[in-house]
């Protein structure tokens, strides 16, 4: 039962599993004999079906908002992907498992500046074209490791749904996105993932699509983050009844993820990794343009880190 298989990642309890009836009654009745203070959210708002988790890649409501944890968190928490969830460029670690590891200097040279989605189609039609095949670049993505201390991170997220609320928002795509995920166990903590639409076709080809078309001059051309953010943040607001999150947090590292913090507020905070291009941009920023942001900046090493920080967030009541 779907129920069951969230309530066993939420609460490990095994003597209250190994008792209970396989059913949601059952194990209920249990935990307010036992366990009154600390009954998990999905035996009292169980998903009645799987698709509710499901990400969608527009930015419009859901037709079905229902959640397995209620509508009561706090916080918003936004990760970019590459090199901020996992330790590498995603289309650099599946490039390894080309015949030469590498890819040819006509590629590499054709990169245009604001236009990386397209030239992650190029490499992906390249890779097939030397035929690596759909299960090389599945094994090759699941094996791309975590950055350090993110799920040390993701933990204590777990651990506090009641509290936060997580989005990703990436220029990668959704194979990628969600394989990692789902390899690593966490693919349930995020309500939403933003990113470019992939899938194989019929040839056996990953076919990129771009998210969005925007107007902002300073992102890429398939995708605005700080578009995306102030869109889900109105979207958000009116689901749950004209009560906004009290606070937002991006996590991220590139360069593209600067647009979204001047979205921030000054309650909000951006993490950005340091001594990576997010970090330098926002420090050259805060020393010529002060102004345009309001957010507190914390760099971050290690996922522990942002732990830390959040811990003592989530203290104050």
């Amino acid at each position: 039962m779907e129920w069951l298989r969230w309530l066993l990642f939420e609460d490990s309890r095994a003597e209250v599993v190994r008792r209970a009836e396989v059913s949601r009654p059952a194990l209920l009745a249990l935990y307010k004999r036992h366990y009154p203070s600390s009954i998990p959210a999905v035996l009292l708002h169980p998903p009645t079906t799987a698709t509710e988790r499901d990400h969608n890649p527009n930015m419009t409501a859901p037709s079905n908002s229902t959640h397995a944890v209620p509508q009561e968190q706090r916080f918003l928490v936004l990760f970019d992907f590459d090199e901020t969830i996992i330790n590498e460029n995603s289309d650099e670690a599946v490039v390894q498992v080309l015949p030469g590891k590498q890819l040819p200097t006509w590629l590499t040279e054709s990169y245009r500046e604001g236009h990386y989605s397209e030239y992650s189609q190029k490499i992906l039609a390249y890779m097939a074209d030397q035929g690596v095949s759909k299960e090389a670049i599945h094994s090759a993505v699941e094996k791309i490791p975590a950055t350090a201390g993110l799920l040390n991170l993701f933990q204590f997220l777990q651990n506090h749904q009641q509290d936060f609320e997580l989005v990703v928002v990436s220029d990668a795509n959704t194979y990628f996105i969600e394989t990692w995920l789902k390899h690593a166990g966490v693919r349930h903590l995020f309500r939403k993932v933003f990113t470019n639409p992939g899938e194989f076709d019929a040839a056996g080809r990953l076919v990129l699509q771009p998210f969005h078309s925007h107007s902002c001059p300073r992102c890429p051309v398939n995708m605005c983050k700080q578009a995306i953010l102030r869109e889900y943040l109105a979207v958000r607001e009116k689901e749950r009844g004209g009560s906004p999150f009290s606070r937002v947090f991006y996590i991220g590292d590139g360069a593209n993820d600067v647009c979204p913090t001047q979205a921030l507020r000054p309650d909000d905070t951006a993490y950005p990794r340091k001594d990576f291009p997010m970090h330098e941009l926002l420090l050259e920023m805060q020393k010529s343009q002060g102004d345009k942001l309001k957010a507190k900046v914390v760099p971050w090493v290690s996922g522990e880190d942002i732990v830390d920080s959040l811990k003592n967030i989530t203290e104050e009541r």
